[in-house]
């Protein structure tokens, strides 16, 4: 009898605990098949050299969340970080330099990298990360190619590019063929029958731009960690360039080796449940944040 009240009383006192691990937390480990708690998100962002938080554009919870983790790994390196941007073309790096080290006001930059046209999103979303790395004069690396570039390769593959093109683009494209990415891409693509983009382009050539679009923002970004050694790396970029780690982690960790990536999928809270029936392996951790918050 004794016993089992003891048992009874663990119950009680250690319940509430578990309760919060399992709905009160907002990380899942996909590697540890259970929720963490967040002082244990913030020793993996720490010990990484790499950490990648994707992202829904017009979502201000998931800029906050990759402001969040730039502070964490900010702290960790002691200044020594670099945020890479999916927003800019690696032709606006030079403006980037000039707004990151405090050289022009936004409003220059907002104007020389003519940011409506860009990228589009409202600005203002991103404003509180630029101001953090102006604020702590840290790097900022402009990831992505023309527009264009990826078209042009969804349309007519490589051949479809033409030399000044090719410049901003790595010397080898490899495509990832994981079953999984594979699977996502084919469903992003449409499928099949009357669907409208059969007719314009091919899966393969459409998986083709995914990794010129992928492969080219991975480099960009290795060129500084080769160039800047010990240096951190924050990758901002949408979520589907994060998950499964069969984006830019999976083309980056081919460029730089002995680097340790730590990969977050933000996904709204209301659907944390909905998530928990499948498990999918979006990313190392899937960040859950409140798509409603302003």
């Amino acid at each position: 009898m004794k016993k089992t009240i003891i048992y009874f009383l663990f119950f009680i006192l250690t319940a509430p605990a578990f309760l919060f691990s399992q709905e009160g937390s907002i990380f899942y480990s996909v590697l540890e098949k259970k929720f963490i708690a967040d002082k244990d998100a913030d020793t993996a962002i720490a010990g990484a050299d790499v950490v990648y938080v994707g992202e829904t554009h017009d979502k201000a919870a998931c800029h906050t969340a990759q402001l969040y983790a730039l502070k964490k790994l900010d702290e960790a390196k002691n200044g020594r970080v670099a945020v890479g941007f999916e927003m800019l073309n690696s032709s606006l790096q030079p403006a980037l330099d000039e707004f990151a080290s405090g050289a022009i006001d936004e409003q220059a930059f907002l104007e020389k990298i003519n940011w409506k046209k860009e990228w589009g999103f409202d600005y203002g979303l991103y404003k509180p990360i630029f101001d953090y790395i102006r604020e702590k004069k840290l790097k900022a690396v402009a990831l992505n190619v023309p527009r264009k570039i990826v078209s042009k390769t969804a349309r007519g593959g490589l051949k479809a590019l033409d030399e000044e093109d090719k410049k901003f683009l790595p010397k080898k494209i490899k495509v990832n063929k994981d079953k999984t990415y594979s699977a996502y891409l084919r469903e992003t693509f449409g499928g099949h029958g009357d669907n409208p983009m059969n007719k314009i382009m091919t899966f393969e050539n459409y998986r083709l731009s995914m990794a010129v679009w992928n492969e080219s923002m991975a480099e960009n970004m290795a060129k500084f960690l080769r160039e800047n050694k010990g240096w951190g790396a924050l990758i901002v970029a949408g979520n589907g360039h994060i998950m499964y780690n069969a984006g830019i982690p999976w083309s980056l960790k081919r460029r730089v080796k002995k680097l340790k990536h730590l990969s977050f999928y933000t996904e709204d809270s209301s659907k944390k449940e909905e998530y928990l029936k499948s498990s999918s392996p979006l990313a190392d951790i899937v960040w859950f944040v409140d798509f409603n918050a302003k």
